[in-house]
């Protein structure tokens, strides 16, 4: 039977540890007893830096229970940094990998046909949200909206899927490859290739505690994810500033033309409207080519996308004794 690690990243996440932490040993239970995971299998809770007692939780959990590990990162490196800490740290020991949130948002129940998916021959199953009525109107709108400006921007993204997924290790090592310290998982994971598939379901609200992607942070979440995948917006600028110059080579025309017509008297609107306009898209430009220059300065750098403090794992070797 193959081996299944449930990968779950953390921050400040202590109201609603403990009924995840139920609920996945539940579900873990009942797919070891249904011969559909090895008893191996275990589920990993990634600390991410939190302020609370979210590790002390943590620890207590895999104290009582053999079912459950944890990973210390050493400072708060971000949701897509502490995801892929989970992920690589449990590549050596699975056969296959689930990412999840710990808000009890994502279905666990989908858990079992994502395995299904895996034994049918696919690499990747992709969670994907079938509808959005829990959601307000406005964040219905925006996160619609963020997948569609993302991929009409170059970020080629699964719609409606955030980072529910379930990896082979064959995926996981393919997603090692990637070395890039500006990590956007979601346009990331579709670049691997393999086989693929998709499962659908509600999500649900939140248990507990408060969102970590507001809205502010979810502009920041795609405009990263947009830069990190794509070079489109610098194409959009190059086709901005060959149509602004052709509308200036027009205004020449326009301007001799009025010379010879005795039409010569400026307007002070014009000017005002055309040196704003101008000012505006240079300042434009130069910001979303800083933003690549920085990238490019951070990707030079080859600081580590995160670094593990303590990692506290149980396992059953091949002969069924218990190793830390």
């Amino acid at each position: 039977m193959d081996v299944l690690y449930i990968v779950v990243p953390c921050y400040n996440e202590e109201e609603v540890l403990p009924e995840t932490s139920s609920r996945l040993k539940e579900k873990m239970e009942r797919l070891i007893e249904s011969g559909k995971i090895a008893s191996k299998s275990r589920v990993i809770f990634v600390n991410d830096g939190s302020k609370d007692r979210t590790w002390e939780i943590i620890r207590q959990l895999h104290t009582s229970e053999s079912l459950f590990g944890g990973i210390n990162l050493s400072c708060n490196r971000g949701h897509q940094n502490a995801l892929l800490a989970g992920l690589l740290a449990v590549m050596p020991i699975c056969d296959m990998a689930i990412s999840m949130d710990a808000d009890l948002q994502d279905d666990i129940d989908a858990i079992d046909t994502m395995i299904e998916r895996y034994h049918n021959g696919s690499d990747i199953v992709y969670g994907v949200r079938s509808k959005r009525e829990t959601d307000t109107f406005f964040k219905r709108f925006t996160a619609e909206g963020f997948y569609r400006v993302m991929n009409l921007l170059g970020a080629n993204t699964v719609y409606n899927h955030a980072d529910y997924r379930l990896m082979s290790r064959r995926a996981l090592e393919g997603l090692a490859e990637f070395k890039e310290v500006n990590l956007f998982l979601r346009g990331i994971v579709p670049m691997i290739g393999y086989n693929t598939d998709v499962v659908y379901y509600e999500r649900k609200e939140r248990f507990a505690g408060e969102s970590k992607y507001p809205l502010k942070k979810m502009l920041s979440f795609a405009f990263e994810g947009i830069t990190s995948l794509s070079i489109k917006p610098m194409r959009f600028i190059t086709a901005l500033g060959g149509f602004v110059f052709a509308v200036s080579i027009l205004m020449l025309f326009y301007s001799v033309i009025g010379y010879f017509q005795g039409r010569t008297v400026p307007g002070w609107s014009s000017i005002m409207v055309s040196i704003w306009f101008i000012g505006g898209l240079l300042l434009l430009s130069i910001g979303v080519v800083g933003e690549y220059i920085g990238k490019i300065y951070l990707e030079t750098k080859q600081r580590p996308r995160y670094i593990i403090e303590d990692f506290i794992n149980q396992e059953s070797d091949l002969d069924g004794n218990e190793q830390e």
